[in-house]
């Protein structure tokens, strides 16, 4: 190819500088005219295809769009371009892509592009689309009849004291119906053997919320923290069961092993009293100057326990003082 001369550079640039006045106007056919022109002058300045594919990407002729890109990284290669414009006809490419939903062509042209010149545009741009890739493939993953064959295999393992390969299957149910609140009790069950009481306890909350009727949630919840001695957070899990069903056996029976553990099993009431004021839920109600007052009262008036019960918080408080062997109706 023979030297271009400054004559034809500066021609091309006025083509050049037509194009983007076209372009602005949206008149994109005189645009991409301009383009070519500077092309034909200045065959060796990646800038003049690189801005004709930026009319195609604006007209949603992504095909051509990417096509004329790949020619202008093919000119900047060959003549040495600057970096920063192979990463722009590489972004441009991804830009492309991305408006096709192909989400995972457009992260390869990003990677490109970044490794080119690592642009905090292109960085935010590319994680943006990570994000919608992730959930698009999560979707895609969703089958609610392969979920319950996972699960199934999972309570077989369970079953057989397999635990590692319990959690492996139940993760699988999730990922294939991550609505499903009882799949995350079932792989909280599978930690707990495996002493793995953090992830238990993330199960649990996780299947509480998804469905907060579903009492084992709560249930499988206070038996971890009661073994973990966090009573205070377990008994406020199994009173949550309680209020699903007033009646339960083993939520009535979490909150007395919680009670037992608190204060003791077999102790006098004057012993129960003494190890309960070490407990600094016990000491927050008694600072407490409202409940200094009510118990004033009850002192003066044992009638007045009666209306004070109606109020739940605080009749939870003088029986959290009662169980605790504080308090005492006789």
């Amino acid at each position: 190819m023979s030297e271009i001369s400054e004559e034809q550079k500066l021609s091309a640039q006025q083509e050049k500088d037509a194009g983007t006045a076209a372009y602005k106007k949206q008149d994109f056919e005189a645009a991409i005219q301009h383009y070519d022109k500077a092309a034909e002058l200045d065959p060796t300045d990646m800038i003049f295809p690189l801005n004709k594919a930026a009319v195609y990407l604006q007209k949603k002729d992504y095909e051509n769009c990417i096509a004329t890109c790949h020619k202008a990284i093919e000119v900047g290669q060959e003549n040495r371009a600057d970096f920063q414009k192979l990463a722009k006809a590489y972004a441009r490419i991804a830009k492309a892509y991305q408006a096709q939903e192909k989400y995972e062509d457009s992260l390869h042209f990003y990677d490109k592009a970044l490794a080119n010149h690592r642009d905090q545009d292109y960085v935010k741009q590319r994680k943006a689309i990570e994000k919608v890739f992730k959930e698009q493939q999560r979707l895609a993953y969703i089958d609610p009849a392969k979920s319950e064959e996972a699960k199934k295999r999972g309570n077989d393992f369970f079953r057989e004291g397999k635990f590692p390969e319990a959690v492996q299957e139940y993760t699988e149910a999730i990922n294939r119906n991550p609505e499903d609140a009882k799949l995350y009790s079932n792989r909280a069950a599978a930690y707990t053997k495996l002493a793995t009481w953090d992830l238990a306890l993330k199960d649990c909350d996780e299947c509480i919320q998804r469905d907060p009727a579903f009492i084992k949630g709560y249930l499988r919840k206070g038996t971890i923290l009661l073994g973990l001695k966090k009573t205070s957070e377990a008994e406020k899990a199994f009173r949550e069961a309680l209020k699903l069903q007033p009646s339960h056996a083993e939520a009535m029976d979490g909150i007395r092993k919680c009670n037992e553990q608190n204060f003791g099993s077999g102790l006098s009431q004057e012993e129960r009293a003494k190890q309960a004021m070490q407990d600094p839920e016990i000491q927050g109600i008694l600072a407490d100057p409202v409940m200094q007052q009510i118990l004033q009262q009850m002192s003066e008036d044992p009638k007045a326990l009666a209306e004070h019960m109606k109020n739940p918080d605080i009749a939870t408080k003088i029986t959290k003082l009662a169980q605790s062997g504080i308090l005492s109706f006789r």
